[in-house]
């Protein structure tokens, strides 16, 4: 399975300085982790289909995909005349950066771009979640920064981050892609400025840009996300003597996200059954009299449809036998109904799970102590939760053992 190592070598195979080429499309403002980790899948899942590594734009955004597309990101049907341009940036910019990163070759046919898939692992490494993507786009930024000769101006903001040393970021940076590609304005600058610090200011914890100026707080991932509302934004007015659960079906954004989360909970369910297959041998997360088989059931400890929003986290999932999902964790295999002695023990065990995959370097890591954190705060209402430092499991067993006393 791909992994940060693996990444890093691909990237150092690579001369990415900007000079070279006046290439201002290695990145733009639709190749946000989102857009660019589901347009990754659209392309893996076409080339399973079709056993062909080589593919036209048109041919991913008419594929079955595309439907996805269109009802996740709230976008008009692609089939409209009208959305043929949104759409055309929406596949293109995602395509171009992977173009200029080296995992996709491209070829002129005609007047349409031909694409060839040149690392297929790193396509599925991508495609799988966000937060690969979002791995990926860090390291791929960091990398054409320093091959350009400009990181030295975002590690000079970082240092001392205020209103002085951003304004001089964004008119080094804007000078430096007017000068050097064919970008000639300050708006157009302006508009992929922000897909290229926020990303790396997202993982150093510190300030970025928020319409155009330093932000008043530290970027957060929703910031990083394309034109979505995040599901805690969702319970930013909710009464406080009503339970999220009790408050979730009320609102109406709810309908925009149900896809998202559906899709989400298939790929992370398809990611843990992966892992679960290469490096554990496929035996369960939990060890119990049942234990007995393969793990080949993939289980939300926090139902699915009880909590759609973190349904999609892998860090909601975990693997068991067939015994011991439909004779523990549901009684009587009754899928809507939940054990709860049963789901303290599983959570116990995936964190158990999370921690060993955290603290091992010879594997990919495949969870994030801030999901793992999201997930109890949501499933257990308990928004405290937040507050618990990262990788600090002993207070995430005091939160969930307090909770189910």
């Amino acid at each position: 399975m791909f992994n940060e190592n693996h990444l890093e070598q691909f990237l150092n195979q690579s001369n990415y300085d900007i000079r070279l080429p006046n290439n201002a499309r290695w990145i733009d403002q639709k190749c946000t982790p989102d857009v660019v980790c589901i347009i990754a899948d659209c392309i893996l899942n076409y080339i399973e289909s079709s056993q062909k590594t080589t593919f036209l734009t048109k041919e991913i955004w008419n594929s079955d995909y595309a439907k996805e597309i269109s009802d996740i990101f709230s976008k008009p049907d692609v089939s409209s005349s009208n959305a043929q341009n949104e759409y055309d940036k929406f596949f293109q910019q995602p395509m171009e950066l992977l173009s200029y990163s080296g995992l996709l070759l491209k070829q002129k046919q005609g007047n349409q771009n031909l694409y060839t898939v040149q690392n297929i692992e790193l396509l599925e490494y991508i495609a799988r979640r966000e937060r690969n993507c979002l791995n990926f786009l860090t390291h791929y930024i960091t990398k054409v920064l320093k091959d350009s000769g400009i990181y030295t101006h975002f590690e000079s903001f970082f240092s001392t981050p205020n209103a002085n040393t951003f304004s001089q970021l964004k008119g080094q940076f804007e000078s430096f892609m007017i000068q050097h590609t064919a970008i000639n304005t300050e708006i157009e600058c302006r508009r992929i400025f922000t897909k290229v610090l926020n990303p790396l200011s997202f993982v150093l914890r510190n300030y970025g840009t928020e319409r155009g100026r330093l932000s008043p707080q530290k970027i957060t991932y929703d910031q990083l996300m394309y034109n979505r509302l995040n599901f805690r934004d969702l319970y930013s007015n909710k009464p406080k003597d009503v339970t999220r659960n009790e408050y979730e079906p009320t609102v109406p954004e709810k309908l925009k996200l149900e896809k998202f989360w559906k899709y989400n909970s298939s790929k992370a369910k398809k990611l843990l059954r992966a892992f679960n297959d290469e490096f554990r041998n496929r035996i369960s997360e939990h060890e119990d009299d049942l234990a007995n088989c393969e793990a080949t059931h993939i289980h939300h400890i926090f139902p699915e449809a009880m909590y759609p929003a973190i349904s999609g986290t892998v860090e909601n999932l975990i693997a068991l036998t067939p015994s011991q999902h439909l004779n523990r964790a549901h009684p009587l295999g009754k899928t809507q109904e939940i054990n709860k002695e049963y789901q303290y023990l599983l959570l116990i065990s995936k964190m158990k799970s999370i921690e060993a995959n955290l603290s091992q370097s010879t594997i990919p890591q495949i969870y994030d102590f801030n999901q793992f954190r999201e997930v109890l705060a949501v499933g257990l209402d308990q928004p405290q939760i937040h507050a618990i430092p990262d990788l600090d499991f002993a207070s995430m067993t005091t939160a969930i053992e307090h909770y189910f006393q």
